[in-house]
């Protein structure tokens, strides 16, 4: 029987097994960051050489330092290398992978698309998608399988790519769409049914207010000598308070419409457009003596009806807003969007500019508000909503209207429109 060791012997080998454990260690971090490219092993025949054929230094770094796993596979699915980030994906010691059959990683339900992987991955490049075992749970993996030529023969090398971000990301995408298509649903049915009600409440309200203006003005004209007081005064303002409250009305059915799907773009040339408009004011054109000048209108796609409304709207407010004792000027001019706004050359710029009250330049985006006055309603007539309806139809056309402005120095409204409509 042998003879029990002493404690210094004891203590002795476990210093050269630290010392082994420590030397082998090393060589394994060498050989795994390429600072050697063979070994040479003594063995029972004497001393063999083996070479690292295809672990050049930079292609073992490269391996090691990649984010994605990778593992060298034989021809019975052992696994000969795997890299760090493998170890960490499947959740086992780096130094208890090596060896292992592959297929250990694999849930049962991935068994037959991971043999079909590996049997056409000795054939050509193959990639596939399916889970990896991690622990207790499952991680979505996208596996890229192709050969490796090394000395000891063919070997499959397989780099696997974590999905689970990316799963995650596909998942609230589609929870988010989901979410935005029922939102969008909700906000049609509430769309037509203010539609509805804007057209219904118009109507209804257009009713008794054309017999109070009717009731009003046969009191005026026929009983006016019998009002005593401020009777007359009073009768007037119930007259153009209605007259002003059936503007108003038509102006929000016309608002409420344009939120209805209807483009209807034609190719129109919008020098026709503003000379049937200018037809329409004539006659106001000519008691205010306004000088009126267009030039350069291009041809673009719009709706033909809808743009009519929005020069109709500027060139009302033109004349409107002019500055007493003097004659309105108004020039609507068609630049390339390039040379007035920076814009691409497939755009065009459409300005109005008059030379009337103006008003400040804090007010330049509250214009295009619903019901936005800047002037009182004693003076100037008008519901308030002539510009918010222009900007609405200019969004419909996939374009912007900007105003500028100065208080007693007149007004510039700018459109830029798409020459053509992208109808897909």
């Amino acid at each position: 029987m042998e003879a029990e060791k002493t404690y210094d012997q004891l203590v002795k080998e476990n210093e050269h097994l630290l010392w082994q454990l420590e030397e082998a260690t090393e060589t394994i971090n060498a050989i795994r960051t390429g600072q050697v490219d063979a070994l040479v092993v003594k063995g029972t025949d004497g001393h063999q050489l083996y070479t690292l054929k295809t672990a050049d230094q930079t292609y073992r770094v490269f391996i090691e330092k990649m984010n994605e796993g990778a593992v060298t596979l034989n021809q019975e699915g052992i696994i000969l290398y795997c890299n760090s980030k493998f170890a960490s994906i499947v959740n086992v010691p780096l130094s208890r992978v090596v060896g292992l059959p592959f297929a250990s990683f694999i849930p049962k339900d991935f068994v037959p698309a991971y043999s079909e992987l590996f049997e056409n991955g000795w054939v050509e490049d193959v990639k596939t998608e399916l889970d990896i075992i991690s622990g207790e749970k499952l991680i979505p993996c996208q596996l890229s399988v192709t050969t490796l030529d090394l000395d000891e023969g063919v070997s499959l090398s397989v780099i696997l790519t974590d999905l689970t971000l990316q799963k995650e990301t596909q998942q609230l995408l589609k929870l988010n769409n989901e979410r935005l298509e029922e939102t969008n649903m909700k906000l049609e049915v509430s769309n037509h049914d203010l539609q509805q009600f804007a057209s219904v409440a118009s109507h209804d309200l257009q009713e008794p207010l054309r017999k109070i203006l009717i009731f009003s003005t046969i009191l005026r004209d026929k009983h006016g000598d019998e009002l005593t007081g401020d009777g007359v005064m009073f009768m007037e303002k119930i007259i153009s308070s209605s007259n002003r409250m059936k503007t108003m009305i038509l102006d929000i059915l016309n608002y409420s419409r344009l939120s209805k799907n209807e483009d209807n773009f034609a190719l129109t040339d919008l020098n026709s457009i503003v000379t049937e408009v200018l037809e329409d004011f004539e006659i106001l054109i000519d008691e205010k003596k306004a000088q009126i000048f267009v030039r350069n209108l291009p041809e673009i796609e719009v709706n033909p009806g809808q743009i009519r409304q929005v020069f109709q709207n500027l060139i009302s407010n033109a004349l409107k807003f002019a500055k007493s004792g003097q004659s309105p000027v108004i020039e609507i001019n068609g630049y390339p969007s390039s040379i007035h706004l920076g814009a691409g050359p497939a755009d065009c710029t459409i300005s109005v500019k008059d030379n009337g009250i103006g008003f400040d330049a804090v007010y330049d985006e509250k214009i295009f508000s619903l019901f936005q006055r800047l002037n009182t309603k004693d003076k100037y007539e008008g519901s308030g909503i002539g510009l918010a309806i222009t900007k609405k139809i200019i969004d419909k056309h996939n374009g912007r209207i900007t105003a500028v402005s100065k208080e007693g120095e007149g007004s510039e409204f700018i459109i830029n429109l798409p020459l053509r409509q992208n109808k897909f």
